[in-house]
């Protein structure tokens, strides 16, 4: 398919203009107009890109692309070498941010909920982008941590009593520990997300309200990895995804 047509159809899905985000969503860097192969990642990294060039592919689609609000930007360094690499290889670059976490179907929110075996029930947060929901059986904070665990292949942060018994959950995948305040309004027992930062274990210990900090990263691979399925059933291009590790 051709690069415009592939773009257009992800900024249609995924609604890009109702959003306000921290970067551009879309197409970030220009390359070749056919895409037949794409390569999807969490972030745009080094090592993503350089298996993009390892396997001949016409795109990288990832979450967190370039360009954010406020980082410096002179093309120096690291920068130079990602857009270099991007570049010369007449590679395309498509970055989808907060359209990808929101989306009902394929958004990370969305697929964790689906890994997890959690049910939906509503939205929280600016722009809608926390959910809410139940777990399919009332269980232990400590049994929902293992069961995370084995889910995603890394051991959560668990702040609060293990022994507390969970029935009500929100969550919001990544970096979104300042939405806790508001899921604790919501009245759940439990909110997950990716990261902590130093105020929220004394918003979990003083509310009451169980925190399960499962990774930033580990959190944020499951939207761009059915949008890739998405795009080779509807579309029979090649889609791959590589997870690049990342313990945070």
């Amino acid at each position: 398919m051709q690069r415009a047509e592939l773009q257009q159809y992800l900024d249609n899905l995924l609604e890009v203009g109702r959003f306000r985000d921290y970067c551009p969503n879309g197409l970030q860097v220009e390359g070749r107009e056919a895409i037949r192969r794409v390569i999807c990642g969490v972030t745009a990294s080094q090592a993503l890109l350089d298996e993009a060039v390892a396997r001949q592919a016409d795109a990288v689609l990832v979450h967190h692309g370039y360009f954010w609000r406020g980082e410096d930007g002179r093309v120096t360094g690291m920068r130079r070498k990602r857009l270099a690499t991007l570049l010369q290889h007449d590679i395309n670059l498509l970055a989808y941010h907060l359209p990808l976490d929101a989306h009902p179907e394929l958004g990370n929110n969305a697929q964790l909920a689906r890994l997890m075996g959690w049910l939906p029930e509503g939205r929280f947060g600016e722009q809608d982008i926390g959910w809410t929901g139940r777990l399919g059986q009332s269980q232990s904070l400590e049994l929902l941590a293992r069961h995370a665990a084995a889910r995603l292949g890394r051991e959560p942060l668990v702040l609060g009593d293990p022994a507390r018994t969970v029935s009500r959950i929100a969550w919001c995948t990544g970096g979104a520990q300042g939405y806790f305040e508001q899921a604790i309004a919501c009245g759940v027992d439990c909110f997950v997300s990716g990261e902590a930062s130093e105020p929220t274990t004394h918003l979990a210990r003083e509310s009451g309200v169980a925190y399960l900090g499962i990774g930033h990263h580990a959190s944020e691979r499951y939207g761009v990895h059915a949008l890739g399925a998405h795009l080779a059933e509807r579309f029979g291009i090649e889609a791959v995804f590589v997870d690049v590790d990342n313990p945070v």
